[in-house]
């Protein structure tokens, strides 16, 4: 899993670098993702550990990392799009779908953490 959590980081700075440059440079925050791809690869590379020990336990934190930032995601997509329904505006489709599809990542990338400990604990790596 320590390799698909790289994967995931990378997808996750490659998506917050194109929301920034992609809207001029203008907006910081579009660089979020970005922040969680670096977090998500630092503890990925802890996660490749010959220590079973330490192993699990970086790849509860990249869960755990995962989860924060779908429901993170969501949250803002939902409010995004809510405030500016509500002042009569049209939502920056830009940042909502960037929003959207780091929670889509995330949310595919903890379903896959939670399906490899459960098969972890069926066969006995645990």
């Amino acid at each position: 899993m320590a390799k698909v959590t790289l994967l995931f980081a990378v997808l996750l700075v490659v998506l917050g670098l194109a929301g920034y440059f992609g809207t001029g440079s203008q907006h910081p925050t579009a660089l979020i993702p970005t922040w969680f791809g670096v977090a998500l690869s630092v503890f990925g590379l802890l996660a490749m550990s010959p220590s079973e020990a330490r192993r699990k336990l970086f790849m509860h934190i990249n869960v755990t990392i995962g989860l924060v930032g779908f429901v993170g995601a969501t949250v803002e997509a939902i409010r995004g799009y809510a405030v500016a329904r509500s002042a009569g505006n049209d939502p920056d489709m830009i940042a909502l779908g960037s929003k959207l599809t780091m929670a889509a990542l995330l949310l595919f990338y903890v379903l896959l953490c939670v399906r490899s400990f459960i098969d972890a604990r069926r066969t006995g790596k645990v």
